[in-house]
């Protein structure tokens, strides 16, 4: 079930698309207001979000300037400001796609699946398979031996980060920014925290990971590990 947060502060609009959408099979988020936006976006970690430009707080644009510091989420705006020029700023800015007011249900909806599936991971990187565990992306999911290992929200996004970049050493700037938002930048024990939480989880040997890998003082890497 993908999960679409819906940004805008007419109360008309968001029971529509909220409607629409529920009956669609999506789950629903609402924020009213830009720094609600940045905060849920981060908290939340939808799938995608439609994005009203004119909001109480920080405008739509500012919003996405906030997020494409820290993720790719898919966003697409749905404003009244429909001239050239806005729908060029917001694009610029790091909108994916812009659809003017008033609009088509119909069309919207075929944005957001659009959408959806540009964002998806490709067949080949669906699926991340270890000698102890396997990490299928699409599903949000850790299986052991056909059985799934659960995870917290907050642990997923750490391996998830980790599995799409094997091999690559990604900073602990970046994992908290991507995982808790862009005001976390040095709370680094979060990190050593969920991390030993993970390994406990996921590694034969939580004392001498396999998998998970520690670069003092830089971050982590997450390395497949050999087949054997």
């Amino acid at each position: 079930m993908s999960r679409i947060l819906v940004v805008d502060d007419e109360v008309q609009i968001v029971r529509a698309l909220a409607t629409n959408l529920k009956a669609r099979g999506y789950e629903v988020e609402v924020a009213t207001t830009g720094p609600d936006a940045v905060r849920m976006a981060a908290d939340r970690r939808p799938d995608l979000m439609v994005l009203d430009l004119g909001l109480p707080g920080i405008d739509g644009i500012e919003v996405l300037r906030s997020l494409r510091g820290w993720t790719s989420l898919p966003v697409i705006v749905l404003s009244a400001r429909g001239q050239e020029a806005d729908k060029i700023e917001a694009l610029d800015a790091g909108a994916d796609d812009y659809v003017a007011k008033p609009f088509a249900m119909g069309e919207l909806l075929a944005r957001i699946r659009a959408g959806l599936r540009r964002a998806a991971p490709s067949d080949d990187a669906a699926v991340v398979e270890t000698p102890d565990f396997t990490v299928d992306l699409a599903a949000k999911k850790v299986l052991r031996e056909q059985r799934e290992i659960r995870l917290t929200p907050t642990e997923w996004a750490i391996v998830e980060m980790l599995v799409r970049n094997p091999g690559k050493l990604v900073t602990q700037a970046q994992l908290l920014r991507e995982v808790w938002g862009p005001a976390y930048g040095r709370e680094t024990h979060y990190l050593r925290v969920y991390m030993a939480q993970i390994r406990r989880k996921l590694e034969p040997d939580p004392g001498a990971p396999r998998y998970f890998h520690t670069e003092s003082g830089m971050g982590y890497r997450f390395e497949v590990g050999p087949k054997g």
